[in-house]
């Protein structure tokens, strides 16, 4: 460039313009001479070549829309010839920038220009930043031209040191639009220009590699699709070839689920719900997920027996018969069951069978201890009525989804046990046991017993939607029994939508019955006998139910019998017996050991619990149905200071309170009952109910509590045969307590002979069965006095008698 320093003077060259083209400084361009203003240019400039020495030289001017550039670059024509393709053409260099002047005239037919030589000098020595910045440029272009493969060029732009030329080596660069070529063309400051070029290098690596990162996902995308479409092109083949060879028609899936919705019995709503997700089933691909969701939603729906039902047995007697066949004792339950069945009876013969849109369905609650026969009870009732029976289980269910189903949106979503248990059942007037619903529980699942209010309200099951299902389903036709333990453990809102049915357990009489006539047959059967082999006569069944197990119901029975024929069998095994044999009552201690349960009455006076003072024998209800309960008191020495009432046994705040008004009452009106009320202001009066790790509470102990302290100041005994429940009062008014019914069977279990009852609970000895009140001696009384007078055995000699001071 410094031989060429004499140029920055004014020049007048001929104009060759390039029309959307862009030349800079050192690239060497081919032209064609076919072009008029190509051929009109390059013979102007060999022209004025005759008359100057050097080479022909041409202005080089990037022509955008018919507009003129402001900055041309000088050519020489290096050659003048043929083009590879055969045409002519010249070969032209670009030496440096030049600013474009005015218009003149020349020789030919070309445009000349006058124009100036632009300064494109740098500093020597280069500054630092330059330097870094040419390495950049060389490395970044580097980068470009290895991706492109054009290695040959790598050297040449490498051995480049000019800023000004390296950064118009980026001319050759096919990413620049026009409009970059002139602002790289337009920049006269070499340094300037080179950022400019490096910055444009830079930016396109970038949306490089972003379109190779694209280009290569697409590619993994569309092979795997391709993939998959030909393994499923594959497998429809299989699947084709496979029903040709079963016979079966060849036909689209969807096709196959259109026909059968439109061949299937659904109510009207039902179908058209289906056929929508039938349209949605053939608008769908065959890789979108949704399409299986909606098969097996088809296929649920399908399977309901939406206009399936049972034909009701309207025989009353055999409904009957059946039940007392199969169950002895629960006569209420059967006494429902018997009255459901003569209403429907009517309803259909009047033609109310529906009546609202709602059918005639029942639900009830069978509560009571266990044992005593709420689950079979539910198949014996779908027996007497002719109906399918399905059992449903919701102990321990946490989740309300269990009940009403999942959302659809969820993967693995079913409908819920209610859906389930119509499609198990086949019909849609089932009998559906709910069993242990009061075992159901609630956590942030949801509470799976607020579910159920829908499912067992007559005035709302007619038209029950299952998440799952999103349908209507009629239940109001199905039989719901319920069975629960605990009647508490049920919500209110819940309890107050079902019928309530209390089993309060069996009487003696009802469980040799029930030993004779059903376990027994199914225990030997168990056991590989026969009737004829092994018998068990009166006795030894009413031995069993007395004194080896008491419970409200008979399963303990029923494995006491089993454990009794196990015995009998493997003694006739090990030849130590022989067949047939009869067990006798006698038998059962060598067999099975000593009895577990005997009745205080059985036992020497001097080993019974009321053989000392201050002991009396209450009722209570437990979960596991009657039982008896003895209350212990005992007052403290005088002399270890000890004053109040101490209270243990896990009492609960009721009965707690219970043991007051006791001590209060005897306190307030110990002297008209003639006991040494002195002692309970001196000394500590200690109450304990045995069984101590099992938690007690309510307010029937009342009584027997009064009672114990009373027979404890007295030295009096309490009647060993004699029973108390009942509320007292800070009056001495003996007032009314649950239970009643259970109470007396668990006295009659445990041999007590006489029970004292508030007198307001009269009533409740309807409920009782009459073989028990026979052998029952029930005293109803109104005052806490009656209860002593009934219950205390008259002292030999009152003066003589002491108050045993606490151990």
């Amino acid at each position: 460039m410094a031989a060429e320093s004499e140029a920055f003077t004014p020049l007048t060259l001929p104009v060759l313009p390039l029309d959307d083209e862009v030349v800079l400084p050192g690239m060497v361009v081919p032209l064609d001479l076919n072009d008029a203003d190509v051929r009109a240019a390059v013979e102007a400039a060999q022209a004025a070549a005759r008359t100057e020495p050097g080479k022909p030289r041409i202005l080089l001017v990037p022509r955008i829309d018919g507009t003129y550039a402001g900055t041309g670059v000088l050519g020489t024509v290096e050659q003048v010839g043929r083009l590879a393709d055969g045409d002519p053409g010249a070969l032209i260099r670009a030496r440096g920038r030049v600013s474009i002047g005015a218009g003149t005239t020349g020789p030919g037919a070309a445009l000349w220009v006058e124009g100036t030589r632009i300064d494109e000098t740098v500093p020597d020595p280069l500054p630092g930043h330059v330097t870094e910045l040419a390495k950049e440029y060389k490395a970044l272009a580097t980068a470009w031209l290895r991706k492109r493969g054009a290695w040959q060029v790598v050297d040449r732009v490498q051995a480049i040191d000019d800023v000004s030329a390296l950064a118009d080596n980026s001319g050759y660069s096919p990413f620049l639009s026009t409009d970059q070529k002139i602002e790289l063309l337009e920049t006269a400051d070499p340094v300037a220009r080179l950022k400019l070029a490096t910055q444009h290098l830079r930016d396109h690596l970038a949306e490089q590699d972003v379109a190779e990162t694209i280009a290569k996902d697409v590619q993994e995308g569309v092979d795997k699709q391709q993939r998959e479409f030909l393994l499923r092109k594959q497998l429809e083949a299989v699947r084709k070839e496979l029903r040709e060879i079963n016979g079966e028609q060849d036909g689209e899936e969807s096709d196959d689920y259109r026909t059968r919705v439109e061949a299937a019995d659904l109510p009207e709503k039902v179908r058209e719900a289906a056929l929508k997700e039938v349209d949605k089933l053939e608008r769908s691909s065959d890789q979108s997920p949704e399409g299986g969701w909606i098969r097996t939603w088809l296929d649920t729906v399908l399977e309901l027996p939406w206009n399936e039902r049972t034909e009701d047995s309207y025989d009353i007697q055999g409904a009957q018969t059946v039940l007392d066949a199969e169950h002895a004792g629960l006569e209420d339950v059967k006494e429902r069951i018997t009255e459901y069945l003569a209403v429907r009876k009517r309803r259909a013969e009047r033609g109310l069978g529906v009546v609202g849109g709602r059918r005639g369905g029942a639900v009830l609650a069978l509560v009571g201890p266990p044992g005593v026969g709420k689950t079979s009870l539910g198949e014996s009732v779908a027996h007497a009525m002719g109906r399918k029976f399905v059992r449903v289980a919701l102990g321990g269910v946490r989740d309300e989804a269990e009940i009403r189903g999942h959302r659809r949106t969820y993967v693995g979503a079913l409908p819920g046990r209610i859906v389930r248990a119509i499609k198990e059942a086949g019909s849609m007037n089932p009998v559906v046991l709910l069993d242990e619903i009061d075992k159901v529980g609630s956590d942030f699942r949801g509470d799976p017993a607020a579910a159920l209010l829908e499912v067992l309200d007559p005035a709302q099951n007619h038209t029950f939607r299952d998440h799952y299902l999103e349908v209507e389903l009629d239940l109001s036709d199905v039989v719901f029994l319920a069975t629960a333990n605990v009647l508490e453990a049920i919500p209110e809102a819940l309890l107050d939508r079902m019928e309530l049915v209390r089993l309060d357990g069996y009487t003696e009489d009802e469980k040799v019955v029930i030993a004779r006539d059903h376990l027994l047959p199914r225990q030997l059967e168990r056991a590989g006998l026969e009737g004829a082999e092994v018998a068990l006569d009166e006795g030894a069944l009413r031995k069993l139910a007395g004194e080896y197990t008491r419970e409200a119901g008979v399963r303990n029975l029923e494995r006491s019998i089993a454990r009794l024929l196990r015995k009998v069998a493997a003694q006739h095994e090990l030849g130590e017996r022989k067949l047939p044999f009869t067990v006798t009552e006698d038998d059962l201690r060598g067999l099975i050991g000593r009895p577990h349960h005997v009745p205080e009455s059985a036992t020497d006076p001097a080993e019974r619990r009321t053989a000392v003072p201050g002991v009396a024998t209450g009722l209570a209800v437990t979960g596991a149905g009657g039982d008896v309960l003895y209350v212990e008191a005992s007052l403290a020495d005088p002399e270890t200071g000890a004053a109040g009432l101490t209270l243990t046994g896990q009492l609960g705040d009721v009965m707690k309170e219970s043991a007051q008004i006791a001590l209060s009452f005897l306190r307030s009106h110990g002297a008209e009952l003639e006991l040494p009320v002195g002692d309970l202001k001196d000394r500590g009066a200690h109450i304990h109910f045995p069984a101590g790790a099992v938690p007690k509470d309510g307010p029937s102990a009342g009584v027997t509590m009064t009672t114990a302290l009373a027979s404890l100041l007295s030295g009096r005994l309490v009647r060993t045969d004699v029973a108390m429940t009942g509320e007292v009062s800070l009056t001495g008014r003996v007032l009314p307590i649950g239970g009643v019914k259970q109470k007396l069977l668990a006295a009659h279990r445990a041999g007590v002979t006489t029970v004292i009852i508030p007198k307001r609970n009269e009533a409740d000895l309807d409920d009782v069965p009459a073989e028990v009140l026979e052998k029952l001696d029930v005293h109803a009384v109104t005052d806490v006095r009656q209860v002593l007078e009934l219950a205390l055995t008259p002292a030999q000699n009152p003066a003589e008698v002491k108050v045993p001071a606490a151990a």
